[in-house]
C-alpha cells in the first residue's frame, strides 16, 4: 500500500469514527429524551387536568371544536406542559413575534423535532379515528409549518410505523 493510501485510509476511518462520536452524541440526548418524556404530566399542576382530559380527548377528532373547547379548558395546565417541554412548538410561542409569520417551529431542533413527531403518532394511536398525516396537516396550519418541515416529518412517519 502506497504512503497516500494509507493516509487516505486513515483519514476516512477518522472521518468514520467522528460520524460515530457526534451520531452517539444524539443517542444519547435521545435516550434522555425518551426517559424523561412528559414526566411534568405526573405532578401538579398538570396531574389532575391530564387525568380528567385524556380520555376525552381520546373520544373527539384531534382539531376538531369538541377538542379545540378541551384544549381551552387545559390551559392552566397545558401553559405549564408546555414551559417545561421543549418538543412542543408552543414551548417557542413566546420567543416568537406572531405578527412575524415565523412557526414556532423555527426555534426547535432536530431532537426536538424527532420527539415531537414521537409525541404526535403516539397520540393519533389514543384516538379513535387517528391519522398522523392528518394531524401533520392540522399542524402545518397551526404551527405555520414550512413545506421543507412537512416533507421531512411525512418522510419518518414510515419509520414509525415499522
Amino acid at each position: 500500500m502506497m504512503e497516500h493510501e494509507k493516509a487516505t485510509n486513515f483519514e476516512t476511518l477518522r472521518h468514520i469514527m467522528l460520524v460515530r462520536n457526534l451520531l452517539d452524541n444524539i443517542i444519547v440526548e435521545l435516550l434522555k429524551r425518551a426517559e424523561g418524556h412528559d414526566q411534568s404530566k405526573l405532578e401538579e399542576p398538570e396531574l389532575s387536568t391530564f387525568a380528567e382530559y385524556t380520555s376525552k380527548l381520546a373520544q373527539c377528532t384531534f382539531g376538531s371544536d369538541e377538542y379545540t373547547q378541551f384544549i381551552a379548558e387545559m390551559k392552566p395546565a397545558l401553559d405549564h406542559h408546555y414551559a417545561a417541554n421543549r418538543h412542543h412548538p408552543e414551548h417557542f410561542r413566546d420567543e416568537v413575534d406572531a405578527a412575524s409569520g415565523q412557526s414556532p417551529v423555527d426555534r426547535m431542533n432536530l431532537v426536538d423535532l424527532i420527539e415531537m413527531l414521537c409525541d404526535w403518532k403516539a397520540s393519533t394511536m389514543r384516538h379513535r379515528d387517528g391519522d398522523i398525516m392528518k394531524s401533520i396537516a392540522v399542524s402545518r396550519e397551526r404551527f405555520l409549518l414550512s413545506d421543507q418541515v412537512v416533507n421531512i416529518l411525512k418522510n419518518t412517519v414510515s419509520i414509525l410505523e415499522e
